[in-house]
């Protein structure tokens, strides 16, 4: 096991006893304590370390100070206070089992080794040494995933008395969450998304600590909020045994496709009819998300909102669109104070945010954290940061990519509307769906017609939905959330928003979180301080705490693919010059057929997992009809990737239509990071008996021959741009740039780089199981690489 611990700060001796005074740890007896040395003040630490007795000296039998005695009977005889004594204990304390866990002897070593920031020195301790030791044991993990601070608070150590309270830059779970207040607003937008004249109300549903102190607000903007229509969904879901169609060339130009925003019209509110600070609805708390349970033990507020065309919302469902976004900006401005709410949909009260203190973040991962990113876009008042994790930033790469119709991993045949679909739960009440369903399904049709899975060009539609067009408006630190093996929203997204950050708003502070996960979270990881890290950045961020925190969390922090729980910082991602390398030593024509027979076309098209297994497996010759093949020499030391690599292809099509795809892949045996995390068999406390979650983290594989690192798709026709559509002449070479998804990969000695061109993606793209062949001018073809040794990129 090791644990990456990178939020905690280094704080002078002065400052750790004050704190250590704040929770607790410096009162009166400990202070008395202090005169008789080392081994007195120790044991008056530990005596109030176990929450669930009035006196902690009964637990000292049950733990050891070394091989030959108890912690009982080190204190009985005297003894000096050592590194390794206390090595010992601390491990115990943090949950580690002597000769299970760790040889007793090697204590110290074995705390080094694990990444625990223990304090060092050697010889025998004074007073201060323990104290100093004490301090950086509360900042420590513990084997479940917990500070032990936060470990103690779990099991009871601090008095709920909704007070704030930090230690070490972070929030402490002070705040009682057994009697949260659970209220309804209904806040007023300024779309009309159902064309009724009317400025639309979404429903809003807040936690929050019962305490007449203002609170900072943690906002989710989820559309999954309220609920799914699932089975709607899957009735919805597109046909993609389909082939592909030959488009009318066509030159366009970006202005052609840029959205400019119509002029709207004068909106009627609602008739406000007095003002109350009471609140008439009440809820139970359904789809929450664990970082923000484990911020409302903290002193936060939690709002959720599902937004227009949802359960108790006006208005209809528009996937990403500028008034869906503008629906969850208004949440923000009425928690600043700066909008109106009302306490129901009929009575024209309207209520004030007085339990707010204006400062909000947005949280959230994919449709969560898009929204969160695009809100962001918008400048609106009142944000102050945003976590943004597994965020679209570009709804066209999401369903869309070079003119292609493409599916996100493992969702083939969903798209803006069968979302739309999904999350327009106006349906689940029978009398509102009764009243909208005709609409409802008029609007579906719209939205068919404008996404336009007939050509797949970008179009005004998908630039609409483009926030990268808008980062200039950014004005709030970001922190943004990626799995490098995330084919859902493909790490592009990151990356690009990652960019235009850098380049258009660099006075923003923007963090970066490179994992090896799918599409997952990363809150509950056992190897990263992840959780941490957050307390330190919304501690300062939205109660102004002053915790280094924007130089203490690095730029970015990336998530080792050949070792199990390591984690390094970084300076920057993607500032790599590429090499262009020749795809072969001896090149010649590749040709390759994009057809199967019958029999293996149903097969695959049920099981595309394992039609990409044997497309990777190049001593299996089931496919090798079906794609070209290019290997790199291997390197003699590890290589990492860094940015995006391209593709650059001569290449032409025996049809007068054609797509092409391709893999970046490791070939090489070894063990590797699986992409879907594993239970560590603990749960842990998001505060005392509150909202507990599974110990999560990725492990090793037993060794594989080969690995995916990126993919691509393109049309032939849309070679120039996605707005663009290019002839294509039957047995005609064109040129063509297919930029892959980028990564961060470090790519092992001796291993091969090997990059796989074929057409159909059985996953991602249409399958029309169309007679065509295409052929490589390997000698007038090559791959861009923006690769380095790794040594000279560490923070």
């Amino acid at each position: 096991m090791k644990i990456n611990q990178f939020a905690v700060v280094a704080t002078p001796f002065e400052k750790q006893l004050q704190e250590l005074a704040t929770i607790g740890f410096y009162d009166e007896t400990i202070q008395n304590a202090y005169s008789h040395g080392a081994r007195a003040i120790w044991q008056a630490l530990l005596q109030i370390t176990f929450p669930e007795v009035p006196d902690g000296s009964i637990k000292f039998t049950d733990l050891i100070a070394d091989e030959h005695q108890t912690l009982a009977a080190f204190f009985n005889s005297g003894g000096p206070v050592t590194e390794q004594i206390f090595n010992v204990v601390a491990l115990q304390l943090l949950g580690f089992v002597p000769e299970q866990d760790y040889e007793v002897n090697q204590a110290t070593v074995v705390s080094r080794h694990l990444g625990l920031p223990l304090y060092r020195k050697a010889g025998r301790w004074d007073a201060d040494d323990v104290l100093t030791a004490w301090y950086h044991l509360l900042t420590s993990h513990t084997k479940y995933g917990l500070q032990f601070i936060d470990d103690l608070a779990s099991r009871g150590y601090f008095l709920k008395n909704n007070v704030p309270l930090f230690f070490n830059g972070k929030a402490m779970a002070t705040f009682d969450t057994t009697n949260l207040i659970k209220e309804v607003v209904y806040v007023e937008t300024d779309v009309d998304t159902d064309a009724d004249g009317q400025c639309d109300l979404i429903r809003i549903e807040i936690m929050r600590p019962d305490t007449r102190r203002k609170l900072p607000v943690l906002f989710t903007a989820s559309p999954y909020y309220q609920g799914l229509n699932e089975q709607a969904n899957d009735a919805k879901i597109h046909d993609v045994n389909v082939p592909l169609i030959r488009k009318e060339p066509h030159r366009g130009t970006e202005a052609e496709v840029t959205f400019v925003a119509p002029e709207t019209a004068l909106l009627a509110t609602m008739p406000i009819k007095g003002v109350t600070e009471q609140t008439v609805e009440t809820f139970k708390p359904h789809s929450t998300v664990d970082l923000n349970n484990y911020f409302l033990a903290r002193g936060f507020a939690v709002v959720y909102a599902a937004g227009v065309g949802t359960r108790h919302s006006d208005g209809m469902q528009d996937t990403g669109s500028p008034a869906q976004v503008a629906s969850m900006a208004a949440v923000i401005e009425w928690l600043a104070g700066n909008r109106t709410a009302f306490v129901d949909r009929h009575s024209g009260q309207t209520i004030a945010a007085t339990w707010s203190t204006g400062r909000v973040a947005m949280t959230g991962k994919s449709y969560l954290g898009t929204l969160a990113t695009a809100v962001a876009s918008t400048g609106v008042r009142g944000l102050e940061t945003v976590i943004a994790e597994a965020a679209i930033s570009n709804w066209y790469q999401y369903y869309r990519d070079n003119g292609l119709v493409i599916a996100p991993g493992g969702f083939p045949g969903e798209d803006m509307d069968v979302l739309a679909e999904l999350v327009y739960s106006r349906m689940q009440d029978a009398g509102d769906w009764l009243q909208t369903k005709a609409q409802w399904q008029n609007y579906q049709q719209q939205t068919a017609q404008l996404m336009d899975r007939v050509t797949g060009n970008y179009n005004q539609y998908w630039d609409a939905r483009n926030y990268l067009k808008q980062v200039k408006n950014i004005k709030v630190d970001m922190i943004l959330v990626h799995g490098l093996n995330d084919w859902n929203v493909k790490p592009r997204h990151v990356y690009q928003l990652w960019q235009a950050l850098q380049q258009q708003n660099p006075t923003i502070a923007a963090k970066l979180y490179l994992h090896q996960g799918q599409h997952v979270y990363i809150n509950n990881n056992r190897s990263l301080d992840f959780a941490d890290q957050m307390n330190l950045w919304l501690s300062h961020k939205l109660y102004g705490v002053d915790n280094q925190a924007a130089t203490q969390l690095a730029p970015v922090t990336w998530q080792d693919n050949t070792q199990a729980e390591t984690w390094h910082t970084l300076t920057n991602w993607g500032n790599t010059a590429p090499e262009s390398l020749p795809l072969m030593p001896n090149p010649h024509e590749m040709h390759f057929e994009d057809w199967q027979i019958d029999e293996d076309f149903v097969k695959y098209t049920k099981d595309f997992r394992r039609w990409r297994n044997l497309m990777l497996t190049i001593d299996d010759d089931q496919l090798d009809v079906n794609r070209a093949v290019y290997l790199q020499e291997p390197k003699n030391e590890p290589m990492v990737i860094d940015g995006e690599v391209t593709l650059h292809l001569r290449i032409k099509s025996s049809s007068n239509v054609g797509m092409v795809s391709a893999m970046l892949v490791d070939y090489g045996l070894a063990s590797r990071l699986g992409a879907v995390p594993t239970n560590q068999g603990g749960m842990i406390d998001r505060g005392t008996d509150w909202a507990p979650t599974p110990l999560m983290e990725l492990q090793l594989t037993t060794p594989t021959p080969f690995k995916m690192i990126s993919i691509g798709h393109m049309n032939l026709q849309n070679r120039t741009a996605p707005w663009q559509v290019d002839d294509l002449v039957v047995d005609e070479y064109v040129e063509i740039d297919l930029v892959l998804q980028p990564t961060y990969y470090r790519l092992l000695a001796e291993h091969q780089l090997g990059v796989v061109v074929y057409s159909t993606d059985f996953e991602m793209t249409i399958r029309g199981n169309q007679d065509i062949s295409y052929t490589i001018d390997s000698a007038h073809s090559y791959v861009q690489i923006p690769w380095h040794t790794g040594k000279n990129d560490r923070r």
